[in-house]
């Protein structure tokens, strides 16, 4: 009888959570033990699940605010570059932290780790061509661009070997380049006239009296990305465990899950309002948990995963990705006296005064300002002494 028979209407009826059963079903899998010894790990499991469950009553927040706030003072301020590549520099350590708490829109140094499908993910050239396809490469780094003062024309010769070399047509360039200038560059006083034979472009500006025209058409020419994505600048090939994996510098999840080669169950980037956008908030709220405790491990500090847990909660309870802030959950409690112990109190107090707003406190902060015990351990339990009388 296989395993997953045997035991596994046993590991359903136990009352764990369903994340630590499929843990236990994936441990046990494949391997052969006795009924005895079935018994003793699930009674260590449940015993260990048990003892790491929270009292009622319990502080969760002041314990989580101290166990990230604590270590987070021996954080030091890093970057990281890869090897060899001085353009790609990554923000780690408490700049980073804070980043990820305020629920920063854009990354200081937004990046990417794209993994790749199993054919291509052990050839290098394949890997290398999945890059290209992602990389920004702008037009004159396809053939040589000239600038005819006397004709007051940017004329284009385009490399056919350049082009095979990187898998793109020359017709596909002529047709991309002048379309983005207009679109993406948003520039549009121009002419063009196309030479298949030959693979070259003649750009010449509408006013034909002004120099100034023609130096600013050659530096849109020069610059237009014909190939790849507009927001990655830069993509790295390396290989790790056995697998290419290709770094970025820039960040646009939705255009590189499009390219074909990429494996999109296991790609991510470090921008976690794209990832709020594009795969929703239940994505936002594993990266943030991601993010926040890789960030931790690299300086080699131990936060339990389950203090970041109730941040990350906090912060997309609403469909969106708030920040920790006076912008974001500070600023949005309902307590009027612990919104103003945090920023801008007389606003804050001012506001509620004119708003008639009351304050329950019910939470830990409000209590500690009017001077009484905290609705919390000790101080939410009410004695009251009842006097019997004997008959």
């Amino acid at each position: 009888m296989a395993l997953a028979e045997k035991y596994g209407k046993k590991i359903e009826a136990a009352d764990l959570p369903k994340k630590t059963k499929d843990q236990l079903h994936k441990f046990l899998d494949g391997k052969e033990i006795t009924d005895i010894q079935f018994k003793q790990i699930l009674e260590r499991v449940l015993k260990e699940y048990l003892s790491t469950r929270i009292e009622a009553c319990e502080a969760v927040g002041v314990i989580a605010a101290q166990s990230i706030g604590e270590p987070g003072t021996q954080m030091t301020m890093r970057t990281f570059h890869y090897a060899g590549v001085a353009e790609i520099n990554v923000t780690l350590g408490l700049p980073r932290l804070i980043e990820i708490m305020d629920a920063r829109k854009e990354p200081s140094t937004p990046t990417m780790t794209v993994y790749l499908e199993p054919e291509y993910c052990k050839d290098r050239d394949r890997a290398r061509e999945v890059s290209w396809q992602i990389e920004a490469a702008p037009l004159h780094e396809f053939g040589d661009i000239t600038t005819d003062m006397e004709n007051m024309h940017v004329i284009v010769h385009l490399n056919t070997k350049v082009c095979d070399k990187r898998k793109i047509s020359a017709a596909e360039i002529m047709e991309t380049a002048p379309r983005k200038i207009r679109e993406r560059r948003h520039y549009r006083d121009f002419e063009h006239d196309i030479n298949e034979e030959t693979a070259t472009i003649i750009f010449s500006p509408k006013n034909k009296e002004s120099y100034q025209n023609l130096f600013q058409l050659a530096e849109h020419v020069r610059s237009v990305i014909v190939q790849g994505i507009d927001d990655i600048l830069r993509v790295v090939v390396r290989k790790e465990t056995g697998e290419y994996i290709l770094y970025t510098e820039g960040s646009n999840i939705k255009d590189v899950f499009d390219v074909a080669g990429v494996d999109t169950t296991r790609t991510r980037t470090n921008n976690i309002s794209e990832i709020a956008s594009v795969l929703g908030i239940e994505a936002a709220r594993n990266a943030i948990i991601h993010e926040a405790l890789s960030t931790l491990d690299e300086q080699g500090i131990l936060v339990d995963v389950r203090h970041i847990m109730l941040v990350s909660d906090m912060m997309c309870m609403e469909g969106e990705v708030k920040q920790i802030g006076r912008h974001g959950i500070a600023g949005e409690k309902e307590s009027v006296l612990s919104r103003a112990a945090f920023e801008v109190t007389v606003n804050h107090l001012l506001d509620a005064a004119v708003a008639n707003e009351v304050d329950e406190l019910s939470g830990v902060t409000e209590n500690v300002i009017v001077g009484q015990p905290i609705q919390l351990g000790t101080g939410d339990v009410k004695l009251i002494a009842v006097r019997q009388e004997n008959n």
